[in-house]
């Protein structure tokens, strides 16, 4: 992403060369609860309802059978898809661009950018749908291969890894940002600048 260069009276603004960060997994754990909840839905449905019918409907989505597995890794990804496109606006985005005269190279200012952006958000939500898909059926895999208890399958995969890893890089975010505080506070305290006479 490039920014033109503004003159604004004696000084010279922009003219710099920087990157959006756009996320490969916006949606995080959310996509994995949603997916959770619909897929549970029958088997508490059929726990209150004495119905033989929805019983047997209901036996199809438990754990560890490839119904439950291939609905809940489609559910996953379309939460994906579906949290991505709520929380991120292509349109805006590149209205704000425009704005502050920010631009991409060989792409015009405007609604081709906001196409643009929405195209690669695409792809790149693809790629980390299909990953965090894989991650939450990973203990349903060494479950089935293994033969081995969910609890015990669980360890290997699943949520648990997703929230781990977010909160060790929230924490490292939130270490660097007061280092710094806390340098900027020492600069300033220690290298007060004196006006010219």
């Amino acid at each position: 992403m490039q920014y033109a260069r503004r003159i604004v009276g004696r000084k010279i603004f922009g003219g710099q060369s920087t990157y959006i960060p756009l996320k490969v997994d916006t949606a995080g754990v959310i996509a994995i609860i949603f997916a959770q909840s619909i897929i549970l839905f029958p088997a508490t449905l059929a726990s209150f309802l004495p119905n033989p019918l929805l019983q047997r409907w209901a036996q199809g989505f438990v754990r560890g059978n490839l119904v439950y597995t291939l609905i809940y890794a489609l559910l996953i990804i379309f939460f994906c898809y579906f949290y991505t496109a709520i929380v991120f606006n292509p349109r805006d985005l590149s209205e704000n661009m425009k704005k502050y005269g920010g631009f991409i190279p060989g792409i015009r200012p405007g609604v081709s950018t906001a196409e643009f952006l929405d195209f690669v958000m695409t792809r790149i939500t693809l790629a980390g749908a299909i990953f965090i898909a894989f991650i939450a059926i990973f203990p349903d895999l060494i479950m089935a291969w293994l033969k081995v208890p969910y609890l015990v399958a669980s360890f290997f995969g699943g949520t648990a890894i997703l929230i781990v890893v977010g909160v060790m890089l929230d924490t490292i975010k939130q270490i660097e940002s007061h280092l710094l505080t806390h340098h900027y506070e020492g600069f300033l305290k220690a290298g007060r600048v004196r006006a010219r006479r």
